[in-house]
């Protein structure tokens, strides 16, 4: 099944969590450091990308569906370059600015077409920054079909229970890309997409398949969770959910030269959305995401995919 134009630009997703800024500096080396043994890079470009929260949000608006972002940054430059980012490529924003807050940078040094370094500019907020804008959050939910959570452990989404139960209460599909050790306050979503590492550190290391589904099935029944998508790299995905037909999906990895895994699970989620919020259920959605997964990652850095690269 194959969602028309029409029918994503009708989707509308809202797309809450820690929005950051993926900084990249290109450039020459041509010489080591007299200082040290590191290479000196000349850096020749400069090139700045959403990441983060924002990265998901500006996937979902490539693939044709309507995407708003709630998040709260900083009252910094880098808080200014992701509006002007976010105002470019057509995102909705809901922007808190918080002068106690400072916006999350990573900054890549790029050389000879390989990363030498990142540097990460952030520090842990003083208090829950998005408990301050549930209202505006209850507002937007009449106007979206889908409420994605994309938490990448910066203390942003701490408040994080309240909001699912808000959603669902409202009748929106919620997914979560989680992080951390505590799953509980994912409870009550329709799914979540961990990735292999951070499935094992909830559920421990599996020594079979047979192990690892009634660990999940366990897990997923805990939460009270429609399903929970394992996304396992070049072992494709796994998903598990409460069908009676055994209760799993795998879905086979599609064979491509892998360049770059970064974002790569910000499109994997951001698809499975749009999907979701078009209608489609989780089994026929995930072939779709695992197909943009496949192709993301013969990119390099942050990146997204069009609707005509998925579905040529």
């Amino acid at each position: 099944m194959t969602p028309t134009h029409e029918q994503l630009a009708r989707c509308r997703v809202l797309v809450v969590g820690d929005a950051m800024l993926d900084r990249y500096w290109f450039g020459s080396v041509e010489r080591i450091s007299p200082e040290a043994p590191v290479p000196i890079v000349r850096i020749l470009r400069e090139e700045d990308r959403l990441g983060g929260a924002a990265n998901v949000a500006l996937n979902v608006k490539k693939l044709g569906a309507s995407s708003t972002l709630l998040t709260v940054v900083g009252d910094d430059e880098p808080a200014r370059t992701l509006q002007r980012l976010l105002n470019q490529e057509g995102v909705t924003t809901m922007l808190g600015r918080d002068a106690k807050l400072c916006t999350i940078v990573k900054l890549r040094v790029i050389g000879r077409s390989q990363q030498l370094i990142r540097v990460d500019f952030e520090r842990p907020p003083e208090r829950e920054v998005l408990a301050l804008m549930l209202a505006e959050f209850e507002c937007s939910l009449p106007d979206c079909e889908a409420v994605l959570f994309s938490d990448y452990g910066k203390g942003g989404l701490t408040h994080i229970p309240k909001m699912i139960e808000l959603a669902r209460g409202a009748g929106k599909v919620v997914l979560v890309d989680p992080k951390g050790s505590d799953y509980s306050r994912y409870a009550g979503a329709t799914v979540i997409t961990p990735n292999r590492a951070e499935l094992a550190e909830i559920i421990g290391v599996w020594s079979s398949e047979d192990e690892l589904q009634r660990r999940v099935q366990q897990l997923r029944s805990e939460l009270e969770l429609d399903a929970i998508l394992l996304t396992r790299s070049e072992e494709g995905m796994s998903l598990f959910d409460g069908d009676a037909q055994g209760g799993r999906f795998d879905v086979s990895a599609q064979a491509r030269e892998v360049f770059d895994v970064t974002g790569a699970g910000d499109t994997v989620i951001a698809a499975l959305a749009a999907m979701l919020g078009c209608g489609m259920s989780l089994r026929d959605a995930v072939p779709i995401a695992n197909r943009a997964a496949s192709i993301v990652v013969g990119k390099f850095g942050t990146a997204s995919v069009s609707y005509e690269e998925l579905f040529a």
